[in-house]
């Protein structure tokens, strides 16, 4: 199934990185003819009131003075003049929310979208809690875009990778990417083992006739663990040795969220062409 509209939630400041991301996903989305909905977090704080109040108590500039801390509007627009230049369909919306109720504001209306498209900042707690609430809480798929390489990544991706372990999650992402796959040049499907064994190699082997069903060519191999380092950190290695543009894996619970995404794989993402859906 093609995508065709796709779910934008944008926090934070306009900085310049900021900027790069939201015109590669802008990008991104022309490039697949789907429609965009951006949905701009005013994140607020509550403040209490002078003792001296302003002439006019209901002032909206009063208010705004008060409530807000970021500029959602900023980042409106930059997407707007992005959307503009690629000619992306799109809707807009600004949302005041508390920094704490942020990822709660945007878990539902991504329900009813193809893909959630999401900039992530570098190090940053909050970019983890609205990822990891979009994966458990919208049922759809999504899309990580790195800020601070945004300027580098393709919009295109031709060298896809695809991290397989034969676990309903990891199928879901096949499934769910398969616009993706279908468009790709290069696609590789990859298990990180201790060893390997007879259930490793027929399960690679059947998704690889699963995918050339759909006319997709995939190749398969495994990458062996070593040192006990973790899944992530051989998702990573791998991806930077080969300059593989996306990388799909699935969701798990929690811990094992920590584990592959934020302790490894999608740092990967975080380097010069990587995307991690």
């Amino acid at each position: 199934m093609a995508i065709k509209d796709i779910f934008l939630p944008l926090v934070g400041e306009p900085s310049a990185v900021a900027i790069a991301a939201i015109d590669k996903c802008t990008a991104l989305a022309g490039d697949i003819g789907a429609a965009v909905a951006a949905v701009a977090i005013e994140e607020g704080i509550s403040v209490r009131p002078r003792v001296t109040m302003p002439a006019d108590p209901n002032s909206a500039t009063a208010a705004e003075a008060v409530w807000s801390v970021s500029d959602g509007r900023g980042l409106l627009k930059a997407f707007d003049a992005a959307a503009i230049r690629f000619g992306v369909r799109n809707e807009q919306r600004l949302v005041r929310a508390a920094a704490m109720d942020i990822p709660a504001n945007i878990a539902v209306d991504p329900r009813l979208k193809d893909l959630s498209l999401v900039p992530v900042k570098a190090d940053d707690n909050r970019s983890e809690k609205i990822v990891e609430l979009l994966i458990f809480e919208s049922g759809r798929p999504i899309l990580m875009c790195p800020e601070e390489f945004a300027a580098e990544l393709a919009v295109t991706f031709d060298d896809v990778m695809i991290a397989w372990d034969h676990t309903a999650p990891a199928a879901r992402a096949v499934g769910d990417a398969m616009p993706f796959l279908q468009a790709a040049a290069n696609v590789r499907v990859i298990t990180a083992t201790d060893k390997k064994t007879p259930a490793e190699l027929e399960s690679g082997a059947a998704l690889v006739s699963h995918l050339a069903e759909h006319g997709i060519k995939a190749t398969f191999e495994t990458v062996m663990k070593l040192d006990g380092s973790s899944v992530g950190k051989v998702f990573e290695a791998y991806v930077t040795a080969n300059a593989i543009d996306l990388l799909i894996m699935g969701a798990y619970r929690h811990s094992r969220l920590n584990e592959t995404v934020w302790g490894g794989a999608t740092k990967l993402s975080s380097d010069d062409r990587r995307a991690g859906l």
